[in-house]
């Protein structure tokens, strides 16, 4: 796990300068305190700070083949590499090194930029060809790693964080108003955007190309869900992914450092920790919670969940005050800002767990996977809803508008009445109608149509998707959009804050190849939720944890606090013309979304906490 950078001056091979790429590598130490290097060739410089996992003396980067004809820096792990590194090795390659960069090195020679189709693993690269002249940038599919770039001059800069961009620029960025938007539909900021123009993101399983003075974009994984044929028997099916399971977590326990587990109070991490059990006993766990006074509060069942498993457990108990002075700060290592509680938790869980450990596992991926989230439910029984007749679904419709605040209830009534299927899975993403987001910007500042720009970064998963089902439609673009760019970003950037490296074993690629051919009924039957899932959890954990209702870490807790902290804010936010949003938005229009919550006539909150994380953002920049 590591910080990667770097400059190619492709329009006119102006040599690289070596200050500037040592100015962009400094920007990442935390995400590599135990290593750099640098390459520098003409108009290429490439910039690197490593965290060391795998083969701790051999690893170094940038990395070359023996004949230096290509080189690359790379942000991750491929846990296959092993099998990889054989089977490369069968066809005459000599490697020099135990690492897994090596593997992607001679995997390029080989098989060119379809190395990528070959990998399982988190990663963000880039790859330099020295024969072509040409420049690869990629990341992994499901975006567990990070690669932003910006074209612009004499060529193109990129890294692992925004950070290192900004470092290379003679100004700072502009602030793009069609991301804005976005960001207060969705709560965090689709690819290819950022909050800053010019600054993009590689979405998940793309690559960007620099050859022969122009740059393209391209998808490298096209995987295309298809129906199981004949259809899985449930006996067939638990048992299958069970296997599934266990493959990639021994995948992902391949470490030469320490590793532990973040441990919540629930079912997905403590399956993880049953898993990791069969690989071995000494797995030390770390839970963050608000302590007991708080009915939601997950520390006493985290505590049980590691005494079942017999493991040591560490537990960071975090209170309010801390919780509203670190955010700012928190806000500043996100870069992009994401309006969820569980930032500020996941920060801390990682300061306490790198005290111990170099890597983590951490229980993402089954909600998305299996459906563990309200909305999942709307949207497996949508079609029921959408077959009743007008004349019994208007008059229910009109009294559920009628209700006062119940926002989610009424967004997810009309968004599950829209006919078109991509369309409505637009709206039951967004947290707040469109027209009510274009409506608080300021006149001139916001591009037609800015809201609908998801549909066009959407446009070519639709064909990968055609034959999934309502649900499975849905959880497609989840895995590469909303997963990637909201939970996964904010875990990526406040592990390696710590420089604590954080694996997501239920996202090995094997695992939602898997998952993502399954009909619906595997994944919600009866109103149960994560149907198969629990079905593989019985056979590890006790049926009072089984029982247990969702929670996160501790995210009710922390939604409490912020309600409460919201109107201490909002004096010195909503109410003062000088805040930094009233560059972008109509004060009196952001004012009557806080008189309506205020009143009880609407549940503003999360537009409004939204507002709040935006304001911090604006000031930390």
């Amino acid at each position: 796990m590591c910080g990667i950078c770097g400059q190619y001056n492709f329009k006119n091979e102006t040599p690289i300068v070596r200050e500037t790429i040592d100015r962009m590598t400094r920007t990442m130490i935390h995400r590599g305190p135990d290593d750099e290097g640098y390459y520098l060739s003409g108009p290429l410089g490439f910039g690197f700070r490593r965290l060391s996992i795998i083969d701790l003396e051999g690893g170094h980067q940038p990395m070359s083949d023996q004949e230096e004809s290509v080189r690359v820096v790379f942000n991750g792990e491929i846990y296959n590499f092993i099998e990889l590194r054989n089977e490369l090795k069968g066809l005459g390659y000599v490697f020099r090194t135990q690492s897994d960069t090596e593997v992607i090195i001679h995997g390029y020679k080989q098989w060119g930029d379809e190395v990528f189709n070959h990998l399982n693993g988190m990663f963000g690269l880039a790859i330099w060809d020295a024969k072509t002249k040409k420049l690869i940038l990629a990341r992994d599919p499901m975006g567990i790693k990070l690669v932003y770039y910006r074209i612009a001059g004499e060529g193109v800069t990129f890294g692992s964080e925004i950070r290192a961009i900004i470092a290379f620029m003679a100004e700072k960025p502009e602030v793009d108003p069609v991301a804005v938007n976005l960001f207060l539909r969705y709560r965090y900021t689709p690819s290819p955007l950022t909050l800053f123009k010019g600054i993009k993101k590689l979405a998940p399983g793309t690559m960007l190309i620099i050859h022969d003075g122009a740059s393209r974009l391209e998808r490298w994984y096209r995987y295309k869900p298809l129906p199981f044929s004949p259809p899985k028997t449930d006996a067939e099916a638990q048992d299958e992914l069970l296997e599934i399971y266990k493959k990639a977590v021994k995948r992902h326990l391949i470490s030469d450092v320490p590793l532990g587990l973040l441990l919540s109070g629930g079912i997905d991490s403590g399956l993880l920790l049953g898993l990791m059990k069969l690989y071995g006993d000494s797995w030390p766990t770390y839970t963050v919670g608000y302590g007991k006074k708080f009915k939601d509060d997950e520390l006493s069942d985290a505590a049980e969940t590691s005494k079942v498993f017999s493991v040591q457990n560490v537990a960071v108990e975090l209170d309010r005050e801390t919780f509203e002075a670190s955010l700012p700060k928190i806000v500043t290592f996100l870069e992009e800002p994401v309006c969820t509680s569980s930032i500020v938790p996941m920060y801390f869980v990682s300061q306490c767990a790198r005290e111990d450990v170099k890597v983590a596992l951490i229980g993402q991926g089954p909600d998305e996977l299996f459906g563990g989230y309200r909305r999942h439910l709307g949207v497996h029984y949508g079609a029921n809803w959408r077959a009743l007749p007008d004349w019994l679904k208007n008059p229910i419709t009109t009294a559920i508008n009628a209700l006062p605040r119940n926002e989610t209830l009424k967004r997810g009534v009309y968004s599950l009445n829209i006919p078109n299927r991509i369309q409505r899975y637009q709206h039951v993403f967004s947290i707040v109608p469109g027209e009510t987001i274009d409506g608080i910007f300021q006149d001139g500042v916001l591009p037609p149509n800015s809201g609908d720009r998801v549909l066009d970064y959407w446009e070519e998963l639709v064909d990968l998707m055609e034959n999934t089902d309502e649900l499975g439609g849905l959880q497609f673009l989840e895995i590469r959009s909303s997963l990637p760019d909201e939970l996964l970003m904010f875990g990526d950037k406040l592990s390696m804050a710590h420089s604590l490296e954080v694996r997501v074993p239920y996202l090995d690629r094997e695992v939602v190849e898997y998952v993502e051919r399954l009909p619906a009924h595997f994944k919600i039957r009866n109103g149960t939720q994560k149907w198969l899932h629990r079905q593989v959890c019985q056979d590890f954990l006790p049926k009072a944890i089984l029982k247990r209702k969702k929670r996160g870490f501790a995210t009710n807790v922390v939604d409490e606090w912020f309600r409460d902290s919201l109107s201490r804010k909002l004096e010195d936010i909503f109410l003062d013309n000088s805040s930094f949003m009233f560059k972008f938005f109509h004060p009196e229009a952001v004012r009557q979304l806080l008189a309506k919550h205020i009143s009880g006539k609407n549940d503003n909150y999360k537009i409004l906490f939204s507002l709040v994380v935006f304001e911090e953002w604006l000031r930390s920049l």
